[in-house]
């Protein structure tokens, strides 16, 4: 059984961050991108501190480790 890890996608705008939380759990990038959108803007863009923080934390997808 592959091991799932929570790491940021090559399928970017911006970072990948919402393409790898997506990615890691099953879900469209599209819909994980508009949600923290709607989140962000309704939250007083406390969603784009987050964001950072997860650009910071969050590893680099690498091809050797992480098979798609």
């Amino acid at each position: 059984m592959e091991e799932k890890r929570l790491v940021r996608s090559r399928d970017r705008w911006l970072a990948g961050i919402c393409g790898g939380i997506a990615e890691y759990m099953g879900w469209s990038k599209d819909h994980v991108r508009l949600a923290w959108l709607l989140l962000t803007l309704f939250t007083a863009f406390s969603g784009l501190l987050v964001y950072i923080i997860l650009w910071i934390v969050m590893p680099e997808q690498n091809n050797n480790i992480y098979k798609q």
